[in-house]
C-alpha cells in the first residue's frame, strides 16, 4: 500500500514558513550591521535571521533604520 500526500496536506494552503510570527513589524525602529549588499546595491542587515534590505547603506555600516514593509521573506527598511 503506497501512500499518497501533499505539503499543503500537512501544513495547509501557505505552508509552514509563512505562519511564522515575523521579528520585525513596520513603523518600528531597528539599529543592526550591514553584513552584505544585494544585487540592487542595497544594505543587507538581519534581525534573529530575518533579512532586511536597507538602500543607502555600505557593508559594515552600523545603521538604525524604520521597517517600511514585511513581506513573507525578507523586510524594507529605511534609514531614520
Amino acid at each position: 500500500m503506497s501512500y499518497s500526500y501533499s505539503r499543503r496536506n500537512i501544513f495547509g494552503s501557505s505552508g509552514p514558513r509563512f505562519n511564522v510570527k515575523k521579528p520585525v513589524e513596520v513603523d518600528k525602529e531597528y539599529e543592526a550591521e550591514i553584513e552584505d549588499i544585494s544585487r540592487r546595491g542595497d544594505g543587507v542587515a538581519k534581525i534573529q535571521g530575518f533579512i532586511i534590505f536597507v538602500p543607502n547603506t555600505k557593508q559594515g555600516e552600523h545603521v538604525k533604520f524604520k521597517i517600511t514593509r514585511v513581506g513573507n521573506r525578507f523586510a524594507i527598511g529605511e534609514l531614520v
